[in-house]
């Protein structure tokens, strides 16, 4: 298996735990915000897989060092929903710790951090959240894949 690979499931480990313990238990908007950093980290490790296996099929060229060539090479190298699903959500993670944030109903069921991303209010509550693990879920099953494939 590929250290990148490795490096993905061990971050998407961590990220369950948060999700289906750590919330649960917490409900704390301080939880989410970890969550979405831990997926931020496990889509950067899984871009990082993505490119190298390309450039090793002979798909791309190069790899560039800036964060954002490295997700438009992504884009137009994986046109598939998995990937492009993924990116539009990670593009949102990398930003959170400087994104206007409001917290709701911290401690209860309907807890909701209210985002402010590209001049919308993006509510994030426990529904969200599943919706944004189920898009991983593909994401990094296609991931995984990709990176298995000879």
């Amino acid at each position: 298996m590929s250290e990148a690979l490795e490096k993905i499931i061990k971050e998407k480990i961590s990220a369950d735990h948060l999700l289906y313990v750590s919330m649960k238990y917490t409900k704390t908007c301080d939880v989410m915000i970890n969550l979405l950093k831990r997926w931020k980290i496990m889509i950067d490790y899984a871009i990082d897989g993505l490119l190298e296996k390309a450039k090793k099929k002979k798909m791309i060229k190069s790899i560039p060092d800036a964060p954002r060539l490295k997700i438009d090479l992504v884009k137009e190298t994986f046109k598939n929903k998995e990937v492009v699903e993924a990116m539009e959500i990670y593009e949102m993670f990398k930003l959170i710790d400087i994104l206007n944030k409001t917290k709701e109903g911290e401690f209860r069921k309907g807890v909701c951090l209210r985002v402010t991303y590209k001049m919308k209010e993006i509510p994030i509550n426990l529904d969200k959240l599943k919706e944004y693990s189920e898009i991983l879920e593909r994401f990094i099953n296609y991931t995984k894949l990709f990176l298995l494939s000879k």
